[in-house]
């Protein structure tokens, strides 16, 4: 990223939403950016698995978990992947777990918190639909900013 997201919005202001609901910077990288890839899932990661072992292309992975914090839908060896596939980043309506091994990865993740207990396998969920978070639209194909000021997208 060449400018914060403070200075973002001042140039662009009303083109961008502001994410208010305030997530944890957990990744080893801090500011990252992207287009929007989105998964919706309830305490089930598969999907997310499978979209991060894809090609990333700087992409950032939205996940909505519905804000749950009852199973982490992010651990080390998926974030991993997302490293390897070349992922800008993740940013979890949810929980993620191994935050010490996610932290040294060159990776942006910003999560509610954390939860040891892992998540259902059974791939239930979709991928590449607007997902709205906090009323933030995230819609697949729009640009996302992050920084340790926020969350910026698109509108």
């Amino acid at each position: 990223m060449t400018l914060s997201t403070a200075d973002l919005y001042d140039e662009r202001g009303d083109e961008l939403d502001s994410l208010v609901l305030q997530l944890h910077d957990l990744g080893g990288r801090v500011a990252f950016d992207g287009p929007v890839r989105t998964v919706r899932c309830h305490r089930d990661n598969a999907l997310v698995k499978a979209v991060l072992a894809t090609p990333g292309d700087g992409a950032v992975l939205v996940v909505d978990g519905g804000g749950s914090l009852e199973s982490a839908l992010v651990g080390d060896l998926i974030a991993a992947s997302a490293v390897r596939n070349g992922w800008a980043g993740i940013i979890v309506h949810g929980a993620i777990r191994d935050r010490t091994a996610i932290a040294a990865l060159p990776i942006g993740v910003k999560a509610l918190g954390s939860n040891p207990r892992r998540s259902a396998k059974d791939g239930v969920g979709e991928v590449d639909v607007p997902v709205v978070i906090a009323g933030v639209a995230f819609v697949p194909g729009r640009h996302v900013w992050a920084d340790a000021d926020g969350i910026l997208v698109e509108r």
